[in-house]
């Protein structure tokens, strides 16, 4: 499997490592927030389409996950590192957080998804607009969890992790938080493309087609509901992660709202329901959008949503449907091979009916 990967692994390495701070532009502040924030969307984006696109359910409190995972994230780095009036002095040298970094992000998205689970187990008894309302209820239940909570700052919010980042820029002075948000982007792609084409993956897919049907064919929907949103929860809750650590070092609950659960929502149905590259390219499309739109202020909100119902009314299926880029220019297939487990390449994104087997 890891083979099968390693030429697009080394692509988007090489990218990572040589184009990006060889490119005069990364340097400009300006320039990094856009492709931040890119980055961060495509994990929230990426992340989400497995529970509303793969899956067939209907989440809309992905940010409560994404606060998660801000908030464990930033409170183990700037107490290591920062020192904070209420959690006491730095316990190491800022420098180290370059290596604590990393492990801090890992230990907010497993925080994360353990707070899945608040969605997970009431699944096993619901679903479309019912299991809609328990994802809301979540976000809003995190929410007010962590307003009430004066150690962290309660609903004034969070701060510390400039220091953080600083601490980073002092042993190399490259855009830290910005590469390892690249990364992030890139594993995410890479555990989502594959979880979807593995066993447990095609699970999800058999839950959406027919739950019902699933459990009749043997399939363990309830393990397969809890991983799924573990996994989706546990990678939102390393966006927020890398969120927290981005530009002002400040996070806040009024952050995290249902405003926020709804751009991910936008983002997976502009680009398609069980569709990672449309994910992608309306992540893209939608961070530099709302740039393109801030001169209107809050009347963007009133002009993006119109946007979105024009998409509904001419392309209700989004811009790539369920298909991914490698369907419509075959040729791709040479760099991002086809990832699907026990199926030859040239069936890989066909669907296969069943059919009776014969002795």
């Amino acid at each position: 499997m890891l083979r099968k990967h390693s030429r697009a692994l080394i692509i988007a390495l090489l990218f990572l490592i040589v184009v990006i701070p060889s490119w005069g532009g990364i340097y400009d502040d300006y320039i990094q927030l856009i492709l931040f924030y890119i980055g961060i969307n495509v994990i929230m984006a990426t992340s989400l389409n497995l529970i509303n696109g793969y899956m067939g359910e209907f989440s809309c409190g992905h940010a409560g996950f994404m606060a998660v995972g801000a908030y464990v994230t930033s409170v183990i780095t700037v107490i290591l590192f920062a020192g904070h009036p209420n959690l006491g002095p730095a316990r190491l040298s800022p420098q180290w957080s370059v290596f604590v970094f990393p492990i801090a992000l890992v230990a907010g998205g497993i925080a994360a998804a353990v707070a899945g689970l608040l969605v997970a187990i009431p699944s096993f008894r619901t679903r479309g607009d019912y299991l809609a309302i328990i994802t809301l209820a979540v976000n809003y239940i995190v929410k007010s969890a962590i307003e009430n909570m004066e150690i962290i700052g309660g609903p004034r919010g969070f701060v510390g992790m400039g220091k953080v980042v600083n601490g980073m820029q002092q042993v190399l002075n490259i855009p830290w938080v910005l590469i390892w948000t690249f990364i992030g982007a890139l594993a995410t792609i890479f555990l989502i493309r594959n979880f979807v084409s593995s066993t447990r993956g095609k699970s999800v897919i058999a839950i959406r087609e027919d739950e019902i049907a699933a459990e009749l064919m043997s399939v363990d929907t309830r393990r397969t509901k809890v991983v799924a949103f573990m996994l989706s929860s546990g990678l939102a809750g390393i966006a927020g992660g890398l969120f927290a650590h981005g530009p002002g070092g400040y996070i806040n609950p009024g952050t995290f709202t249902i405003l926020k659960s709804t751009e991910a929502m936008v983002m997976v149905y502009m680009g398609g329901m069980g569709s990672i590259t449309g994910s992608i390219m309306s992540a893209i499309i939608f961070t530099i959008l709302l740039e393109l739109l801030r001169p209107l202020k809050v009347f963007k909100w009133v002009v993006i949503p119109l946007l979105l119902i024009l998409l509904m009314l001419f392309r209700p299926e989004g811009l790539m449907g369920n298909r991914e880029l490698t369907d419509i220019f075959p040729r791709l297939r040479a760099l991002f091979p086809p990832s699907d487990v026990g199926l030859p390449p040239q069936e890989s994104r066909e669907v296969l009916e069943y059919a009776p087997v014969s002795d």
